[in-house]
């Protein structure tokens, strides 16, 4: 079967068409991420995506967000189907990071294991958070950018870890930020509030904010909670006091932001300068 010319046109144009919108999609992927880091890009309306080969969020909008764990070793393998059925794969770097280590031993065997009823109940505690973390809301308020809840010394760095009487432990998973107990909290970004109670036992007054596609900022140790679940609140709204409940040995917040199970690291945020 011969085509006539305007058919032939037609078909180069369509494949012109496709291969700059590809090109344009895989522009603005960046080609490297750190552990720990947050990508957030714009892709072609209606694209579809996954990161190893699991479907993400992409926003009717284009907006796609995803992130490198601490021990992430990569690459991220991105695969995009564009509206028109074309596929494209790209593969993100991740740039590995040092993570200090450190060794503490004499700490009492109760403090570092607790006994089975006080394991069962963080056990429990845990898993509430855990799931208000998998919310995957179309809310877009990230794209605002962040601002620091607390200013302060910087006392413990994201994805550090200790080592406590030859026990490995699990690595800092944000970071914290030492202030004077009493002091204001505020939202580093709007969003909706999905969890947030006093006196568990590991965090104490514990809040969870919501950013939308599954992003989320928790705020542990607080002495006073200001605000309740569901609630909406705007960036820089107070949220509660800083404090030193559950187990916390000075008065400090504790800032941690994940993407769903993914924790990131706060300092790598659009708008957190380094100190």
């Amino acid at each position: 079967m011969r085509l006539c010319l305007p058919a032939l046109l037609g078909a180069t144009f369509a494949l012109a068409i496709s291969n700059h919108v590809s090109a344009a999609a895989l522009s603005n992927l960046p080609q490297s991420v750190s552990q720990g880091g947050l990508i957030v890009a714009t892709l072609p309306l209606a694209t579809r995506a996954s990161l190893a080969g699991k479907a993400i969020h992409v926003g009717r909008d284009g907006t796609v967000v995803f992130g490198a764990g601490r021990d992430e070793k990569g690459p991220l393998n991105i695969s995009l189907i564009y509206q028109d059925g074309h596929q494209e794969n790209a593969l993100i770097r991740v740039t590995p990071r040092n993570w200090p280590v450190e060794r503490v031993n004499g700490v009492p065997p109760q403090t570092v294991n607790p006994p089975p009823s006080v394991a069962e109940r963080i056990k429990r505690e845990q898993a509430e958070v855990t799931a208000a973390r998998n919310r995957d809301d179309e809310r877009e308020d990230f794209l605002n950018g962040f601002v620091w809840p607390v200013k302060g010394r910087i006392s413990g760095r994201f994805g550090n870890q200790r080592i406590v009487n030859g026990e490995p432990k699990a690595p800092h998973s944000g970071m914290d930020i030492a202030v004077p107990e009493g002091t204001p909290v505020k939202a580093p970004a709007a969003g909706i509030i999905t969890f947030a109670k006093p006196m568990q036992y590991l965090t104490g007054g514990t809040i969870l904010l919501d950013h939308g596609f599954g992003l989320s900022s928790n705020f542990l140790h607080l002495s006073r909670i200001d605000v309740k679940s569901g609630q909406r609140v705007q960036q820089g709204q107070i949220i509660g006091l800083a404090g030193m409940t559950g187990r916390a040995t000075g008065p400090h917040v504790h800032w941690g932001f994940n993407w769903f199970g993914t924790r990131l690291d706060p300092l790598l945020l659009p708008g957190i300068a380094q100190p």
